[in-house]
């Protein structure tokens, strides 16, 4: 993996964070789009791509551990209030720091570069860098809600940008076996972040319009993310 593709990772998830000081309206439709493009797209690739390589091997409970990660995930957005998939909730005028929100969103960050170590690192690097920016768009909004100095927002944004860059950088010492003998777990670890994929992407396709219906430039950028997931497949 080169630097520039964790730079993607870092800058995307930064831009989109920092964002928020530039556009503080309530609408930001072309967020939605770039949403639904990444959901489709990150959808494309889990089937694609990540569930036949975990399966690769004799390991017959990779699917046990998919559950695990779909399951995972409902448990972290009790925590992040669904801030994973962009939304954007408005929590008055609240001084606390949104601790439970911040530590699921970055484990969640982490846990989804976890993948990249195992092939397909371009695909998995746009869609995670896109899927981040309405995300990270959100977090911002959401410790300004909480009234967070703008020095202390840009520094929760910078440590969640560096999470999926992390989660690369010890899911490839891991593949490598260069820490223990982990190497013979990696499928398991794949599934937990497979199912951790299948739930974000879905919940993305399904709450990315009101009453859960699609307008042409959702449905566009929905077929679109998942063209070129397919083309990249194909070709």
């Amino acid at each position: 993996m080169s630097y520039l593709q964790l730079l993607l990772l870092f800058f995307s998830a930064f831009l989109g964070g920092t964002a928020v000081f530039l556009f503080k309206g309530g609408n930001h439709k072309l967020l939605k789009i770039v949403l639904a493009f990444s959901g489709a797209y990150l959808f494309g690739i889990t089937v694609l791509h990540l569930i036949p390589d975990a399966y690769h091997g004799d390991d017959n409970l990779v699917g046990v551990f998919i559950l695990i990660g779909f399951i995972f995930q409902i448990v972290l957005e009790q925590f992040s209030d669904g801030i994973e998939h962009g939304h954007i909730h408005k929590h008055g005028h609240d001084h606390a720091f949104p601790f439970g929100i911040m530590v699921s969103l970055c484990l969640h960050a982490f846990l989804e570069g976890m993948p990249i170590a195992e092939g397909h690192q371009h695909e998995l690097v746009f869609g995670i860098a896109l899927h981040h920016i309405p995300a990270s768009f959100a977090l911002g909004s959401v410790l300004l809600a909480h009234n967070q100095s703008k020095s202390r927002i840009v520094f929760f944004i910078v440590l969640f940008a560096l999470m999926a860059p992390a989660g690369y950088l010890l899911s490839n010492a891991l593949s490598n076996g260069g820490i223990g003998n982990l190497q013979q777990y990696f499928n398991r670890i794949m599934g937990v972040v497979i199912g951790i994929f299948l739930h974000i992407s879905t919940t993305i396709l399904f709450e990315s319009s009101a009453d859960h219906k699609f307008n042409l430039r959702k449905m566009i950028a929905v077929l679109l993310g998942i063209g070129i997931a397919l083309a990249g497949f194909l070709l």
